[in-house]
């Protein structure tokens, strides 16, 4: 999986493996967490919510075309530099 956040011009792409838990079915930890870090729990919601956990692989990270060279920043799961 592929992930870009969050513009088109400071960038951060996540590459990994990702799994999705529909949110009756989150583990509870991520789910508390989520629910602490935004102060809104979708568990609580009518509309059905998708969970999804990345574990990043490669990082690449830059600001603007200047910075294109050096922007992977984690590789096979370990942080570079």
């Amino acid at each position: 999986m592929r992930l870009a956040l969050p513009d088109t011009f400071d960038v951060v792409l996540l590459q990994g493996e990702a799994e999705c838990f529909p949110d009756q079915n989150a583990p509870e930890d991520a789910a508390n967490a989520f629910a602490d870090k935004f102060g809104w729990d979708p568990r609580t919601e009518e509309d059905p919510f998708l969970y999804i956990r990345v574990e990043p692989k490669t990082v690449h990270a830059w600001r603007g075309e200047p910075e294109l060279r050096g922007r992977v920043i984690m590789r096979d799961g370990v942080w570079l530099g």
